[in-house]
């Protein structure tokens, strides 16, 4: 009795909540025909996505980047990429939202930047500049930590004798959140972008910056929970916007975030069933394993009426950084029964419904012939780990991998008509 209470509550809850659509720039809608997606493309398209019944428009990064990880290595927060548009074009998007009652969810890449960002290369000249200690610098690589992109997270560099730490790819070295500083500088980009009208924030790998290197904690450290605190005081605490963090690993750690007691954030991405393929296999997404539907029931169960009960779910089967989902979760000879079974339990459930561009027309994963036509630095990360240096898997298996759950699947031009390109 109690669990049907809960289910139409549930129900109910959901009328009054919001529907997020999270837009990959790159690959959304070209306007000006050269190939990439841009923000004109997104201007040209808001009433598409209003009648779809669309509030929140999620930008992943649209600032100023290199690209090597695809706007996810920031040089600069307080630009617009110039291969999306200008600063202008970002107003006008911002305004254009809010005339239909719209508005922009902004990705907030928080633990490290681009290594062209002016704070590196400032960090980089000598030990004693201002900005050294705004990137964690070592004398020599600790504990063998690994980068989540393939090889080591440890960089040398020549001019100093040091070495640089990154999480992820060599070009994005991790900010030193222990000096204060750099939370002051986060705060100020973060109030920058929510005075220009931005009422919302994705916080990239969140559970990142309270890293204590020195003791080898990279994820959910002790002072974690202290600095968003006092990050939402000094910024986005202060206006009135929705927040959700991107905390992988421990949901135990994770639902902390959006415990009444902390405040902190009001949702948290969990990704138990969305990587369960790659959860616990021997090379990760690279030698993933079939999807267990009964396991993805009884978490969905878990996460609206046990575990999770104190939190607002953020419901989502797809992102950028994920296969899509008829793959995933369905299978693809019945792709439009596959497509409305998924959405179905996506949208009844309790919390907010992320959709990502493309799901609603039931995109489906992209067959690649070649690793070299693949664009992220993961995927030329793990190949150059795997296959060529340990040779733990041949090119053949590598690429099959790749073409089941590789982040180029979900990031393939938005199809919005039966032409070549689709559209682009």
């Amino acid at each position: 009795i109690i669990g049907i209470i809960k289910y139409y509550i549930s129900i109910t809850w959901v009328f009054f909540d919001k529907i997020i659509y999270q837009i990959y720039p790159k690959s959304f809608k070209d306007d000006n025909n050269d190939g990439i997606g841009d923000i004109k493309g997104i201007l040209s398209k808001l009433d598409y996505l209003h009648n779809l019944g669309v509030d929140i428009l999620w930008l992943t990064p649209y600032f100023k980047s290199p690209m090597e990880d695809n706007g996810y290595d920031v040089a600069d927060y307080l630009a617009v990429n110039e291969i999306f548009g200008s600063m202008e074009d970002m107003d006008l998007l911002i305004a254009e939202c809010k005339k239909r009652d719209m508005y922009i969810m902004m990705d907030i890449v928080a633990n490290h930047t681009s290594k062209e960002h002016k704070w590196f290369l400032e960090s980089k000249k000598s030990k004693d500049n201002p900005y050294r200690d705004y990137y964690i610098w070592r004398d020599e690589p600790l504990h063998d930590m690994q980068s989540v992109f393939g090889g080591s997270a440890w960089e040398y560099d020549e001019a100093t004798n040091q070495y640089y730490f990154h999480a992820f790819a060599k070009g994005q070295p991790d900010l030193n959140w222990s000096n204060p500083k750099v939370m002051e500088e986060i705060s100020k980009c973060i109030n920058f972008w929510l005075d220009r009208g931005i009422k919302g924030i994705r916080f990239d790998v969140i559970h990142l910056i309270g890293k204590n290197i020195d003791e080898n904690i990279l994820d959910y450290g002790l002072d974690l929970h202290p600095r968003v605190k006092e990050l939402k005081k000094l910024s986005f605490g202060k206006y009135d916007i929705v927040t959700v963090g991107e905390a992988w690993g421990d949901l135990a750690k994770a639902i902390d975030f959006t415990d009444p007691e902390n405040e902190e954030l009001d949702m948290v991405f969990q990704f138990e069933c969305t990587c369960y393929t790659s959860s616990g296999t021997k090379y990760g997404k690279f030698s993933p394993k079939p999807m267990d539907m009964e396991f993805v029931k009884h978490t969905l169960a878990k996460y609206q009426y046990g575990l999770n009960d104190c939190s607002w779910n953020a419901l989502f089967v797809e992102n950028h950084d994920l296969g899509r989902c008829i793959n995933r979760f369905g299978k693809l000879e019945y792709r439009n029964k596959s497509a409305k079974a998924i959405a179905t339990y996506n949208y009844l459930l309790k919390g907010t419904t992320y959709i990502y561009q493309g799901q609603e027309i039931g995109m489906t994963n992209i067959r690649m012939d070649s690793l070299e036509e693949y664009d992220d630095v993961e995927v030329h990360g793990f190949y150059k780990e795997y296959v060529l240096e340990k040779k733990f898997l041949t090119y053949e298996e590598f690429l099959e991998a790749c073409n089941k759950e590789a982040r180029d699947n979900n990031r393939t031009p938005m199809q919005w008509d039966d032409s070549i390109n689709a559209g682009f």
